[in-house]
């Protein structure tokens, strides 16, 4: 392992980073405590970013797009409680708006202010409310806890975390805090997600590095099977810890703490899925390519039934390879075995006789494993997702109303 978990670890443990959050009536006020927040660095940073692939584009998506052409970014501040998505000139107006009133309080260029926005699609931001309310926000080092709360929506809990690793004899840090439970499914879903660290690096190496972490986390969650307008993911680079500059493929052990950042924060959406009370882990092994591993896992974690399944601790494995079978994975029926955590359901595509009893003890952990061996290949992959519940539908059949 090259890197460290830090406690309490937040978006703002990189040297240099700051947030605050405050309560700007935009959403109804209930338990949440924020609902606007900004995060800043001291100093410039090298910027990269992953947005949804959804043709349709939230206001802050096409804004961040435009000003991080030239790959810099010094501050972003982020709304819950509206998308700001279809909602036309007047919406990108509002998100220029939005950059230019935090530029102005921070010292800044507007084009040095990133942003973002989630909650309901169709409605036009309360800029009054909005430009009050980035006045009183006030930034601290540890303000990263509020952010992480300001972001949240249908969540239940905050996603944050931090770690720390050694490149070239210097301590590095990387931190992150996300938000989504519901329209989430791979290449990207509902969700925000904001990375931070105090490595130097050039812009290439970070847009790489974001990519690849990307393409392991959350290109591989699935909630409901949907996508957003506003899905984005924002990593800021301000050079503090003074490593050499990073650059080409020269990862060290950057990759793999950037991996585990964004996995720890995939594994949380997943698991705070709306309605949800276990997460569901997939791995296939064996497969003929990582692509093919990644089809067939996605497909598994995403189907309807396998979730029931799992949701009534129901061991009908069955579920879980006629998903395979469809996902367009190379599949041999004849090569199969499947695990349920330890126990093995299926060899060389044959059932065997298992505990039952044990099996549903093991469906109503918190946490269910499915191994899927193909043994056709070295691809390998997991993908995390949850239960279906009751919940789900009472949450989503009124969420406007």
């Amino acid at each position: 392992m090259t890197w460290q978990h830090i406690d309490k670890g937040t978006i703002t443990s990189p040297r240099g980073f700051s947030a605050g959050a405050t309560f700007a009536s935009i959403k109804a006020r209930g338990e949440k405590l924020y609902d606007l927040a900004i995060l800043y660095s001291d100093f410039p940073c090298t910027a990269a970013a992953v947005f949804t692939t959804n043709k349709i584009k939230a206001a802050p998506v096409l804004l961040c797009q435009s000003y991080l052409q030239n790959g810099t970014a010094q501050a972003v501040v982020v709304n819950s409680g509206c998308a700001n998505a279809c909602t036309g000139d007047q919406g990108l107006g509002d998100a220029e708006q939005m950059a230019s009133l935090v530029a102005r309080k921070l010292g800044l260029a507007a084009g040095e202010v990133l942003v973002a926005s989630t909650g309901v699609i169709g409605t036009n931001l309360p800029m009054d409310r909005i430009s009050s309310g980035i006045e009183r926000i006030e930034l601290s080092w540890d303000g990263g806890h509020d952010l992480a709360q300001a972001i949240m929506t249908t969540d239940t809990i905050p996603k944050e975390i931090a770690v720390t690793t050694q490149i070239k004899g210097k301590e590095v840090i990387i931190g992150g805090v996300a938000k989504g439970a519901g329209m989430i499914h791979p290449d990207m879903a509902t969700m925000l997600c904001f990375l931070t660290t105090d490595a130097a690096v050039e812009p290439d190496f970070l847009q790489t590095a974001l990519k690849r972490a990307v393409e392991v986390s959350f290109n591989m969650i699935t909630v409901d099977g949907d996508t957003s307008p506003n899905d984005t993911v924002l990593f800021l680079a301000n050079g503090l810890a003074g490593n050499p500059i990073l650059s080409g493929d020269s990862l060290d052990g950057f990759q793999s703490a950037l991996e585990e950042v964004c996995i720890y924060l995939a594994r949380c959406i997943a698991g705070d899925g709306e309605g949800a009370t276990r997460l569901i882990e997939v791995t296939v092994e064996g497969a003929l390519s990582t692509e093919d591993a990644r089809i067939a896992a996605r497909t598994i974690a995403g189907s309807l039934l396998v979730k029931t399944a799992v949701h009534g601790a129901d061991p009908n494995w069955g579920r879980v390879v006629a998903a395979a079978g469809r996902s367009g994975a190379e599949v041999v029926q004849s090569r199969i075995d499947l695990y349920l955590d330890h126990l093995c359901l299926v060899r060389m595509g044959v059932a065997l006789p298992f505990d039952k009893d044990e099996a549903i003890a093991m469906l109503n952990r918190d946490e269910v494993r499915f191994r899927l061996c193909l043994n056709l290949g070295k691809g390998h992959a997991t993908a995390w997702g949850c239960d279906l519940t009751e919940e789900y539908i009472a949450i989503n059949g009124s969420y406007t109303t």
